[in-house]
């Protein structure tokens, strides 16, 4: 039997995109090479909706986070690091790792930042000069409204502004150029429906000005390497091909679909899936108007282990879910929905929850 993988990442990959990554090795400073980038980097720039610079590395998503710290800050630098959850706790880590001066503004799990909240902290503290967040939190499934925090901290103060859209861009609307984003990084098992090892940087002109004046250290995730290179159609260092070839396939796949086609898609999947939560007894962790359209959050109920629930989901109907990570450990669990995903997959999941669920107790 076909596991369901329910994870916010890896996801699934279509067939097609599975069968592109299996083809043979080409010579990565060769002109076969170059004809690929190219198109890749062309085609992700329409779906990240901006013609700002773009650049493709062999990494994770953290990967290309650390990458927008260490190419835009100097060790001093004020930062306002602004948090939801784990993986803006992680962006947050990065810039202090490389000595930002960093201002935390932690928002409460299962909630998204204010704006009005972070025109105070700008209005309070004019020493700032870069903001950093995380778009889509999958740690409690929750988005962030970026295009209403960028009017305030680009339209109104003017500092620059990284976005992780890691978990968020190719799956919900993210419009790096009309949102005026400096940096906004992906990357390839998320929404894009490739394996992991590629990730996706694009940078303003604001940002390049940024760099200009970066003292951070950098060797690998240097930008103007990246920059120099893909000039020629190459990369500056060995790039992940077999992944380049399934991004390939993914994006004209995702181009062919239409890109208000895949956010519907994955809206409608995110509706049925909250939905049929509720129906089950179910208390959904994030609050619905902010609830994100990638993964659903939800709280274990009282007197269950999810642990059990977890391996039973796994070993009994294939169904392969996400646990809590950090201070929500055992206590949500978490259903990915995005990428290569249907509303079969996730009556999938609920029709197995029906069947767990009394299974650990649940009285619901």
């Amino acid at each position: 039997m076909t596991v369901n993988l329910r994870v916010p990442g890896p996801t699934p990959s279509p067939a097609m995109v599975l069968e592109a990554s299996g083809q043979q090795m080409i010579n990565h400073r060769g002109p076969e090479f170059r004809d690929l980038i190219f198109r890749l980097t062309d085609n992700l720039k329409t779906l990240f909706a901006t013609t700002n610079d773009l650049y493709i590395l062999t990494a994770s998503g953290t990967g290309a986070m650390e990458t927008a710290v260490v190419n835009t800050m100097s060790p001093g630098d004020r930062v306002l690091a602004i948090s939801v959850g784990v993986f803006g706790d992680r962006f947050t880590t990065i810039a202090r790792t490389y000595g930002a001066d960093v201002v935390e503004m932690k928002v409460e799990h299962g909630k998204v930042v204010d704006p009005d909240d972070v025109r105070k902290n700008l209005r309070d503290d004019p020493t700032i000069k870069t903001v950093i967040i995380t778009h889509n939190e999958t740690s409690t499934g929750v988005t962030n409204d970026i295009g209403s925090v960028a009017q305030v901290v680009k339209g109104e103060f003017n500092k620059l502004f990284l976005v992780d859209a890691i978990s968020s861009i190719g799956s919900i609307p993210c419009p790096v150029d009309a949102w005026d984003l400096d940096i906004v990084t992906s990357g390839s098992q998320k929404g894009w429906m490739a394996p992991p090892g590629l990730a996706f940087v694009s940078v303003s002109s604001r940002a390049w000005e940024a760099y200009e004046e970066a003292k951070c250290p950098r060797f690998y995730f240097d930008l103007a390497a990246a920059q120099r290179y893909l000039e020629r159609g190459q990369t500056p260092w060995t790039p992940a091909i077999s992944v380049y070839y399934a991004m390939d396939t993914a994006t004209k796949m995702l181009l062919e679909e239409g890109v208000e086609n895949v956010f519907e898609r994955h809206d409608r999947v995110a509706r049925m899936c909250r939905e049929g939560i509720k129906n089950l007894g179910l208390k959904l962790f994030a609050e619905e108007s902010v609830a994100s359209s990638t993964v659903t959050a939800v709280h274990v109920p009282d007197g269950v282990n999810g642990a059990e629930l977890a391996t039973l989901m796994r070993t009994e109907h294939n169904v392969v879910l996400a646990g809590g990570q950090a201070s929500l450990e055992g206590k949500i669990f978490r259903i990915g929905h995005l990428g290569y995903c249907s509303e079969d997959d996730i009556q999938d999941v609920l029709d197995s929850l029906q069947v767990v669920l009394p299974q650990v107790g649940f009285k619901g």
